[in-house]
């Protein structure tokens, strides 16, 4: 098999893997990793190997950067105290405790390799945990906790696998130093990525262009990661920096038609970049796995990956019950109130690593700075990736029972908010229609056309108070009539197509119209 047909397969089963994923209720991630790990036993099949300088470089800025997009800069500020202290405190003492388990499990490990290893199994990971949590349907609290973790500690655990990898040619390492460069270099981060998010606004807003905005926007995450990280700052957390900051102003510098496409094109991407990282992840396990065992005993490389891996779910516990009741015990810290047991349990559970410690254990040189080859680069690929599997299959897959069991479900905090602005939004509307009455008094039919369509949308809000059941089955029935009206207005434009009345070309603008209004109203 050719790499352009091994490409062509992989892209195959992905999809088809992310589709039965769907059916099972699974994370695609796991059974794209697990295609991987078939398609290695495959007999044939060409290696796939990318240079590990280029792997962090191809995946991570486009994923922290759109996962920055996306978020709630209000949500993650009102939880800044507990992201941090996940972000960085949990990622830090895991570094070292993995360090600490690794080098007593292993004495031939010197201490900056481990390192090494502790430092690409520390960060959750968050595309493996929006894959578990979005079907999950999490508390508000517990999203925004989790996701803001996994935004910002990939920042913290590049910063200590640089030092350590730097460490492994000299022999020594300083947690201390690494301390303050994830200070002195997330500040820099933060700052540049800040700026360069303003340049970049002020470029976007007068381009009325679709496609050039969309391509501006896939390069924005490389031109900042890589010019920050030219600069010696963190060009991780200046990715993500300029993501909240571009996302928090996409309503201004962005046009209804590239928001739509842009979304698509942007969910596209990062589709093809996670099953690709899960899918590399799981064609080099084996090969990686079955090189090591013809030096080490299979029975002790599977105890050493259970050791890393229980370690790496017993140091997160260890981590967020303490912190988060001290945080809570003292006022200073500005805790809001005594949290649920329960919330802190499923927060240490759901520490699935996946893209950060794939793409730095794929990262990890074949040569040290001074030239020699990297000791037990095998050993430390296969254990993160064994901690990657371990994770994600058993946290993964059992914490939807977990939360059953715990009687954790999701809020309606975020559905009461929503409900709050589109009252607030609608009355805006009304108003402004009422002053347009008066400035273009020959468009009445469109003015009282447009009052009645919003009229009609607050007695909707007001019978959904009501009676939730009834608006329900009322919405759904409404929104089945315009269904059966747009589809009956696409298949006439079919028809005429099909009869040579009108082009393909007359055609798709027809769909266009047709799409449009059918995505509005199932938004």
């Amino acid at each position: 098999m050719s790499t352009l047909e091994l490409l062509l397969v992989l892209g195959a089963l992905a999809c088809l893997l992310a589709l039965l994923a769907k059916a099972l209720r699974l994370p695609a991630a796991i059974l794209q990793l697990a295609g991987g790990l078939a398609i290695a036993f495959a007999p044939g099949h060409p290696e796939v190997a990318l240079p590990p300088e280029l792997v962090f470089v191809i995946f991570v800025p486009p994923i922290v950067y759109f996962a920055g997009f996306g978020s709630s800069l209000r949500d993650l500020r009102a939880n800044a105290g507990t992201i941090a202290s996940l972000a960085v405190g949990l990622v830090l003492a895991t570094a070292a405790a993995i360090a600490v388990v690794a080098h007593a499990l292993i004495p031939e490990l010197s201490w900056a390799a481990a390192f090494v290893l502790g430092a690409i199994v520390a960060p959750t990971d968050i595309a493996a945990a929006r894959a578990v949590l979005e079907r999950l349907g999490l508390p508000r609290l517990l999203l925004t906790l989790l996701e803001g973790e996994g935004l910002l500690n990939d920042a913290t655990a590049v910063i200590t696998y640089r030092a350590a990898v730097a460490a492994v040619a000299v022999g020594a390492f300083s947690l201390d130093q690494v301390g303050l460069s994830i200070v002195l270099v997330g500040a820099g981060g933060l700052a540049y990525g800040v700026v360069l998010g303003y340049v970049i606004a002020r470029i976007r807003t007068p381009i009325e262009d679709a496609p050039i905005e969309i391509t501006i926007s896939l390069l924005t995450p490389y031109v900042v990661y890589l010019t920050a990280e030219a600069i010696g700052v963190s060009g991780i957390v200046a990715t993500v920096a300029t993501g909240i900051f571009l996302g928090r102003r996409s309503s201004t510098i962005m046009s209804p038609s590239t928001r739509i496409a842009g979304l698509a094109v942007w969910q596209l991407f990062i589709f093809v970049l996670n099953s690709a990282l899960f899918m590399l992840i799981g064609l080099e396990f084996p090969r990686v796995a079955l090189a090591l065992g013809s030096e080490q005993p299979a029975a002790r490389l599977v105890g050493l990956a259970l050791a890393i891996g229980l370690g790496v779910m017993a140091v997160r516990m260890l981590w967020v019950f303490p912190i988060t009741y001290l945080r809570a015990a003292v006022p200073w810290l500005h805790a809001t109130k005594r949290p649920d047991w329960r919330y802190v349990f499923v927060v240490g559970w759901a520490g699935m690593r996946g893209m950060d410690s794939v793409t730095t254990a794929l990262a990890l040189p074949f040569m040290t700075q001074d030239g020699g080859p990297f000791p037990a680069r095998s050993l430390i690929v296969f254990l993160g990736a064994a901690v990657v599997i371990i994770t994600l299959v058993g946290q993964g897959l059992t914490l939807p029972l977990v939360m059953r069991v715990l009687g954790v479900a999701a809020d309606d905090s975020e559905d009461a908010e929503e409900q709050q602005a589109r009252e607030v939004t609608g009355d805006a509307a009304l108003r402004r229609i009422g002053e347009l009455e008066k400035e273009w008094p020959t468009h009445r039919p469109l003015i009282e056309q447009l009052r009645t369509q919003y009229e009609h949308r607050a007695e909707h809000r007001d019978r959904r108070e009501a009676d939730a059941t009834a608006a329900d089955q009322e919405e759904t029935e409404h929104r089945a009539i315009r269904h059966q009206v747009l589809e009956a207005e696409r298949e006439a434009a079919v028809d005429l197509r099909n009869r040579n009345a009108i082009n393909d070309t007359v055609l798709r603008r027809l769909e266009r119209d047709i799409d449009l209004e059918e995505l509005r109203m199932d938004a």
